[in-house]
């Protein structure tokens, strides 16, 4: 597939990881019902709908039929909404039906063997894989450093994965002598072409010096090593000039929206 072929490469992640999604959390699972596709966890984990084809019809009632699903298992969830899905206003009925929507991100997606791949972190700093729960220990404290978020979701679902999933999950931390700079994870995703880089991090004191690129680096030699083609990122507005200038093609807009029983 030409990687100017954008139509077709948003087709294939719609199917892949949308419609043909996998369980996120060792404990989950994954429900197709009345045009939805939902992740069902644990209250650690990820519970929300990633793939929908609604009309304007049936909308609303799909849109009420989740809401009733998870708060029947006192779960919030997300509904993960893409730029291209349709209705055209589901992001309208969802806030009418009590969602609260988080900043919109980008969905850009980079073909590996056209990505620039050359950049090492800055002197000073080393790239440590994180493998036990002491690395997910510097990770978490990144993560709350970074976002000014609380981490403890973040902790328990990267030691079950690594436990239970190890093959499934690339965590990587970037320390500055003693110190966890910047962290980052990439999900593999078995019998897809894409592999998904999450939550990359780095504390203020160190941006702008090419960590977060250093990071993205060692992670898509790591997909390109077990096979991966395409890596997929959600990018903030911070990321997406990095990852633009690293090949990454932005392909369309998500907003998570939240419900909270």
């Amino acid at each position: 597939m030409a990687h100017t072929d954008h139509p077709a490469l948003l087709a294939l992640f719609d199917r892949e990881l949308r419609e043909g999604a996998r369980p996120d959390d060792p404990g989950g699972r994954v429900e197709r019902t009345g045009g939805v596709v939902r992740c069902v966890a644990t209250a650690q984990g990820w519970n929300g709908v990633v793939w929908s084809a609604l009309d304007e019809a049936e909308a609303d009632a799909a849109i009420a039929a989740q809401i009733a699903h998870y708060t029947g298992l006192g779960l919030e969830f997300e509904w993960k909404l893409y730029g291209h899905d349709r209705p055209a206003d589901l992001g309208q009925r969802l806030r009418a039906a009590g969602f609260r929507p988080e900043p919109e991100e980008t969905l850009m997606i980079g073909e590996i063997g056209e990505l620039v791949l050359d950049a090492e972190p800055p002197p000073g700093v080393r790239l440590e894989p994180v493998t036990d729960p002491t690395g997910v220990d510097l990770v978490a404290d990144v993560h709350e450093k970074a976002f000014g978020a609380d981490s403890s979701w973040l902790r328990d679902q990267l030691l079950a994965r690594l436990s239970a999933d190890p093959d499934t999950v690339v965590a990587v931390v970037a320390m500055a002598g003693d110190e966890p700079v910047s962290a980052a994870r990439m999900e593999l995703v078995p019998g897809t072409r894409f592999a998904g880089l999450w939550g990359g991090g780095t504390v203020e004191s160190w941006r702008g010096r090419g960590v977060y690129r250093a990071l993205v680096a060692h992670r898509a030699r790591a997909a390109a090593a077990r096979g991966y083609r395409y890596l997929q990122v959600d990018a903030s507005s911070q990321s997406r000039p990095i990852l633009e200038h690293l090949g990454f093609t932005p392909l369309t807009t998500t907003t998570p929206y939240l419900y909270t029983p």
